[in-house]
């Protein structure tokens, strides 16, 4: 395994870090976290050197601390830093931001959080947590150990980025970033920012929600005339970076587990090679003709008061309009073959969900379009 340089701060971390956003589910329930494959999981990420570990509040409903802290039982704890994250929408009053992280430190048994994080800040959560004294109530945290260090992870645009990273003494920011995400949110240019001012940058998002995994299409032709693997090349254009200090992926699977541990093992700055580099450029290229929407899988949207399914329908969305032939067809049958209640056509239009997404996706105004696209 890699080590990476962790900002200002006397720490090394894996080049991986495990993201347990994506665990293995039974029956394909979110909330229902299959515990035996996701700690053997875990465990072997720890044995193989990553030494880093993601969670948050809201992740499989709430049940993805109680697994994580599970995992890392029987010494495993002492061998990693555990990070999880503050939920702005669950903050009422400033007594909500003990409330909280109390909760978060039982439901993972480990006594304290090494990394503590506001989670997913915006124009719409940052004033309001900062007014409420959030950075004052930080560094009393910190100083009764409850803590270790504090950080944000950010979904907003670049000009809010700056503020929040100059309004306080961040030890680490967390960023979605990947090679179609250059010019979106943060981007390269907050990525140099922090950097810069000596906050660790952790990238979430590597793949895009999985969205860069597996392409089809004339971006599949691209990869598969250059003859190499997307995931890997992604991870590797990434780690190329010297701002980069740690990157998360949401493994799924042993098979996951084991190709991303591979790959972090072979990573460092200068190793991407002149034909990755120039495929990835043809690929950026590729997908900005396409412009398909740019939805996560995060679910932070649902759920929805009627019931669509807003990620999946966007899912099938940009399958039918990246892929061509049988895959069209095929994801345009599994849209019609949803509940009615699924539909996209079943939005009402309320804007509950844009309130709530962090990629600020027109969600109302696209459900129409992607039912008359897909029925």
């Amino acid at each position: 395994m890699q080590y990476r340089k962790f900002g200002k701060l006397d720490k090394e971390f894996s080049a991986l870090g495990f993201g347990t956003m994506r665990l293995p589910v039974i029956d394909g329930q979110d909330a229902n976290v299959d515990e035996a494959a996701a700690i053997e999981m875990m465990r072997y990420a720890i044995d193989n050197g990553v030494n880093y570990f993601d969670t948050a509040h809201p992740y499989h409903g709430g049940n993805s601390e109680t697994v994580v802290g599970k995992a890392l039982s029987g010494g495993y704890r002492d061998k990693v830093a555990v990070a999880t994250k503050l939920p702005p929408w669950e903050v009422q009053t400033p007594a909500d931001f003990d409330r909280l992280l109390d909760e978060q430190i039982a439901k993972l048994g480990c006594g304290h959080v090494d990394m503590y994080l506001l989670h997913c800040l915006q124009w719409k959560w940052w004033p309001m947590l900062r007014d409420m004294g959030i950075l004052e109530w930080l560094e009393g945290a910190r100083k009764d150990g409850r803590i270790a260090e504090a950080g944000f992870s950010f979904h907003d645009n670049v000009d809010i980025f700056k503020e929040i990273v100059d309004a306080y003494d961040w030890a680490f920011c967390q960023i979605q970033y990947n090679y179609v995400n250059e010019d979106v949110q943060a981007g390269t240019e907050g990525l140099k920012y922090a950097s810069d001012k000596g906050l660790a940058v952790i990238v979430m998002e590597p793949l895009f929600g999985g969205t860069l995994a597996s392409p089809g299409g004339a971006v599949g032709e691209i990869w598969s005339e250059a003859n190499l693997d997307p995931v890997d090349t992604a991870l590797q254009w990434l780690w190329n970076k010297p701002e980069v200090s740690l990157v998360l992926s949401g493994m799924s699977d042993m098979q996951q587990t084991r190709a991303n541990i591979a790959s972090a093992d072979r990573s460092g700055v200068g190793s991407l090679s002149a034909q990755a580099a120039e495929t990835v450029e043809r690929v950026q290229a590729k997908y900005g003709e396409i412009s398909t929407v740019p939805c996560t899988k995060c679910r932070y949207c649902m759920p929805c008061p009627t019931g669509v399914e807003i990620p999946q329908n966007f899912e099938y969305y940009n399958a039918a309009l990246t892929f061509e032939g049988n895959a069209r067809s095929l994801h345009r049958n599994l849209y019609v073959a949803q509940r009615d209640e699924q539909k996209a056509a079943a939005c009402i239009q309320c804007g509950l969900c844009e309130e709530k997404c962090p990629q600020g996706i027109a969600i109302s105004s696209l459900m129409p379009v992607v039912d008359k696209e897909l029925s």
